[in-house]
């Protein structure tokens, strides 16, 4: 995104840039078919399951002035809205609980003036989203979101686990609260005696745990040993909302000899009834609102714009991140103006405002990433049996998948083809086939080239950018309004399930977190971690260093954590979020070396171009410079997800490579790797090689990771 803050040009360019691709985000969507699906039922199980239960929490907090109606009337138009007119169609909208914790702040500071009372709450809020309007649109205009550029991986995964947090608070609370008496409830019931309030409880840990545990195993199903390809397939897909249905008939079990209300169950307002749609005219009160209350509701309204330009900001950059290799140009200006519209429109209609929502958006992208994979897996599948059922070698096999590949990538009017393509063969597979003589030329079969396990490894992360998927799971959502009678049948503590499984899912990828359980593994087990996928920081930078920054972290996000307990001031807590914006750019370079932050933190705008290996080393040591042999260079480096990187040491394989008769492969395993790094972890002398080589410092570390002992070997 172009850094600009000339009035009106950062909206320009996004509509200018969206525009292009407009038609394609249709047409993409459904070409996938009925593939579509999966991740559009994904997204609606994570958007409204939150939304409903924000709004028990929201009848609870108002006295009744808004319910669940409203939160899922919100969520569905505004996200219908967006997914037609909005910029980036992977970003997901929906009521979010600090939208909650301001409303119900408004609404014990509105009862306690006599002028107001809880009769005008919703005409006083309608005030406050007409001025947070105005605020978000003297943002966009002014290209605020251009320090959207200064937001770094420090401050989105602090905030991202922040969110997290907060998911996994309102399950414990939940699960707390399902052995109390609900507010407004008659003690004297039976389901509130203490032994039946005990039974309630212990079931509500059983459906809860019994949700989280069977989501996150369905989640993995592609992996499993057991059922067909198309079985695993369709329970990776849909098994977590597979799940909340298999809970909620587990609930019904014990119904003979319990009372009515254990377990309990989602409660709230049919659409039809009175309570439910008294604020839809709550435009007609708004000039009974005091000329001093209108004028004062610029306060809260300050708060509310800050607090919804970094949320909704943020949420869309955590959508967009670099390692998903989005092709389709962003529109954060733009997003916010429409966003302006999109909480003017909620506070007429009395109902509360909908924006970017975390972890929902990052999970749309996942998921969609999952579909494209998928997609180009069977493309790739069908290409390689048919190759092979004409004796194929493997160049021309690799050949083939590669012309399929770039068929099923589609170029945008204005751009280029993508620079995208398959990843390099494995090492296992080149020297299995080099063990047949000439492996260019002989055929091959599944003993060389295992074709269901062999294609995961050569695709790139991708992602189906369309608006299908947004604008399907909204309608979902507003159908849940209709639904209401059938959902207040899901118990609530499946839904307590579902917030920690929330906060479970989006942790993978996470750096932060994966540092944290780095500090907690133990010392002799440390070398472990470069054993397997994992982020260049782990190579280049010290221990002692990954502990002290983790610890800064760790304290921040603790800090952060903290003000969300503050009543009125624990809405501000992404000003903290982006306090770190500074802290990072001046703050932290005082304390740490500016090679570490760049791959501990690697923000985007202090990365160099990455240099060949041979120009980084004359262009550090001088030309002519010497180093170690070509066995110990690192040869290649992949994105695997978000940070981490796959080594390999092999060559490319096109179908015109050659192999020379004097460089014969080795038929030892590659899987036997050396990383210097494993000896500092394991604490004994490193046998060779200081570490590998920064491209973004520019510093010369040869390293032999990613090289079979045989050409170590050859080399020394």
């Amino acid at each position: 995104m172009e850094e600009t803050f000339v009035p009106m040009r950062g909206i320009k360019n996004d509509l200018r840039g969206r525009l292009m691709c407009y038609k394609q985000d249709w047409t993409g969507g459904f070409r996938a078919g009925y593939r579509i699906l999966a991740p559009t039922t994904y997204i609606f199980f994570a958007s409204a399951i939150p939304v409903i239960s924000f709004g028990e929490q929201l009848e609870r907090s108002t006295d009744g002035a808004l319910t669940a109606v409203q939160t899922l009337v919100s969520t569905a138009v505004c996200g219908i809205i967006h997914s037609i007119i909005g910029g980036q169609p992977l970003l997901i909208l929906g009521v979010a609980e600090p939208t909650v914790i301001m409303y119900t702040f408004m609404f014990n500071f509105v009862k306690e003036q006599n002028d107001l009372g809880a009769k005008l709450f919703l005409a006083w809020a309608g005030w406050v989203c007409v001025w947070t309007a105005g605020l978000l649109f003297l943002l966009a205009i002014l290209g605020a979101c251009s320090i959207i550029n200064r937001f770094t991986r420090v401050a989105g995964e602090l905030f991202g686990l922040l969110i997290a947090m907060l998911f996994m608070q309102q399950a414990i609370k939940g699960l707390v609260e399902e052995f109390r008496i609900p507010q407004r409830e008659d003690s004297s019931l039976a389901q509130f005696m203490p032994s039946w309030r005990f039974a309630n409880g212990m079931f509500a840990l059983v459906l809860s745990f019994g949700l989280l545990l069977t989501a996150l195993k369905s989640r993995k199903a592609r992996s499993w040993r057991y059922g067909s390809g198309s079985l695993r397939g369709f329970i990776a897909d849909y098994g977590v909302p597979l799940m909340v249905l298999v809970w909620t008939g587990i609930s019904y079990i014990p119904t003979s000899s319990v009372p009515k209300g254990i377990p309990r169950r989602l409660f709230s307002p049919n659409p039809w009834s009175p309570g439910a749609y008294e604020n839809w005219t709550v435009i007609k009160q708004m000039l009974d609102v005091p000329i001093l209350y209108i004028i004062g509701a610029f306060i809260p309204a300050t708060m509310i714009a800050v607090l919804y330009y970094f949320d909704h900001s943020v949420a869309s950059q955590l959508a967009q991140q670099k390692e998903f290799n989005l092709r389709k140009p962003s529109s954060y200006h733009y997003d916010l103006l429409l966003l302006g519209f999109l909480t003017l429109m909620c506070g007429l209609l009395g109902i509360p405002p909908s924006n970017g929502v975390i972890p929902q958006s990052p999970m749309h992208t996942k998921s969609l990433a999952t579909l494209k994979h998928q997609l180009l897996r069977n493309k790739l599948v069908a290409t390689a049996r048919k190759s092979m059922r004409k004796n194929a070698s493997l160049g021309q096999l690799y050949g083939n998948m590669q012309e399929a590949y770039h068929q099923m990538q589609t170029p945008l009017i204005y751009q280029s083809a993508s620079s995208l393509g398959l990843n390099e063969l494995k090492d296992s597979t080149i020297q299995a086939a080099s063990s047949m003589g000439n492996y260019i030329d002989a055929p091959v079969d599944d003993t060389v080239f295992d074709v269901e396990k062999e294609i995961d490894d050569l695709l790139p992360v991708e992602v189906k950018e369309q608006r299908l998927s947004n604008i399907l799971q909204a309608v979902l959502v507003g159908a849940c309004v209709a639904a209401m009678p059938i959902l207040k049948k899901i118990p609530t503590s499946v839904l307590w399930g579902y917030f920690a499984f929330m906060a479970i899912e989006s942790l993978p990828g996470n750096q932060f977190w994966e540092r944290i359980l780095l500090l907690f593994t133990a010392p002799s087990r440390r070398y472990k971690v470069l054993e397997e996928y994992h982020a260049t920081f782990v190579e280049t930078v010290p221990f002692k260093t990954i502990v002290m920054f983790t610890i800064f972290q760790t304290v921040y996000l603790l800090i952060c954590f903290g003000l969300t307990w503050v009543p009125i001031a624990g809405v501000m807590f992404p000003l903290m979020i982006m306090l770190l914006v500074p802290v990072r750019q001046y703050f932290l370079p005082k304390f740490f070396k500016g090679a570490h932050l760049q791959d501990l933190d690697a923000a985007e705008y202090e990365e160099a171009p990455a240099l060949p290996f041979n120009l980084a080393a004359e262009t550090e040591l001088g030309a002519g410079a010497s180093y170690a042999g070509d066995a110990e260079i690192l040869d290649d480096t992949f994105t695997r997800s978000r940070g981490e990187f796959k080594h390999v040491s092999s060559p490319k394989i096109t179908s015109t490579t050659s192999t020379p008769a004097n460089a014969p492969r080795s038929l030892e395993s590659p899987r036997v790797s050396f990383s210097p790094r494993i000896s500092e972890l394991r604490g004994v002398p490193s046998p060779g090689g200081r570490g590998p080589h920064s491209p973004k410092t520019g510093e010369v570390k040869p390293s032999i990771l990613g090289k079979s002992p045989s050409k170590t070997n050859s080399t020394s």
